[in-house]
Parts: structure tokens; C-alpha cells; sequence
């Protein structure tokens, strides 16, 4: 891998999708997802020319991108809601009940938590990449895993059929 401008934006367009469907489950909404994304390019973007010692950018740009997510909800000033209105439409393949449902249901839980159980699950990694991932011991993921996926299906209630974690 290179270190100049062309290999980051090739780097960039090949990954923007996958970091996107990450950041849309984390923050469960696309204008946020759009500007998590942004934010974690611009942080790969400017300490690119060290990414040679780096084994697996793409893995990075995903803990980048989680730690980034946390980070903005542990700020005051996190808040910002989108308006109803959306001015273009989507056309979303899939159960679109089922996605809104798991949407709503992420939101209800700590960013922490929510972090945990989309990289976990969504993003099917390991414990021990989540904990090297967030910065926390692998029983500490465990633990959470287990608690967020209590509050998941508290939150969840009759609907818990819906989503099989």
C-alpha cells in the first residue's frame, strides 16, 4: 500500500459503503451515518502517510469509525435530530419493518453498547477484535455483549422474534 493521495481515494471509494452500513446501525440514521464517515476519512486522510505500518487499513478505518461514533456521544453538544421531512426517497431492499424496528431499538441503548453489538454481530467480529477495537478487555465485551442484548430485547419486547442475535 502507498502513501499518496491517489491510493487514499481509491482506498476511500472502495470502503465508504461498508463504513457507511456500519455507521448507519451505530447511529441509526443517514444524515448522521454520512457525517460519521466523513469524519473517520478525514482522520484516516490525514495520518495516511503512516498507514504503511498499518496490516489492515480497513479493519483500522473500522475502529476508527466506532471510537469516533463514541466519542461523538459522549460530547454536550450531541443532540442533533433530523427533521420528518425527507426531502428525496430511498428505496430500501429488505423488510423495511424489520430494519426501522432494529433502528429504533439500537437507539434506545448506550453508545457503547450499541457499538458492541454492531460490531459484534453486524459487523461479525470476535470478541477479542471488538475489545482491541473499543480499547477494552475482552471479558468487559462479554459482559456488555450479554447486558446489551438483555436491554435489546427489553426494548424489543413482542417483537424480539423479529431479530435473532
Amino acid at each position: 500500500m502507498g502513501s499518496t493521495t491517489d491510493d487514499f481515494e481509491e482506498f476511500a471509494r472502495a470502503r465508504t459503503p461498508q463504513l457507511y452500513r456500519t455507521a448507519w446501525l451505530l447511529a441509526g440514521d443517514r444524515h448522521h451515518a454520512e457525517d460519521l464517515v466523513q469524519e473517520t476519512l478525514a482522520k484516516m486522510y490525514r495520518s495516511w502517510w503512516r498507514m504503511q505500518r498499518i496490516e489492515n487499513p480497513a479493519a483500522y478505518a473500522q475502529t476508527v469509525l466506532a471510537r469516533t461514533f463514541i466519542s461523538q456521544r459522549r460530547k454536550r453538544s450531541w443532540g442533533e435530530q433530523p427533521t420528518a421531512a425527507v426531502p428525496d426517497g430511498v428505496h430500501h431492499s429488505g423488510d423495511l419493518e424489520l430494519r426501522l424496528a432494529l433502528r429504533d431499538a439500537l437507539a434506545e441503548l448506550a453508545p457503547l453498547d450499541r457499538a458492541v453489538l454492531v460490531l459484534r454481530f453486524f459487523e461479525d467480529r470476535s470478541v477479542e477484535q471488538v475489545a482491541l477495537d473499543l480499547g477494552k478487555n475482552a471479558g468487559a465485551i462479554r459482559t456488555r455483549t450479554s447486558r446489551a442484548l438483555d436491554r435489546l430485547r427489553a426494548v424489543l419486547g413482542d417483537d424480539v422474534h423479529l431479530i435473532a442475535l
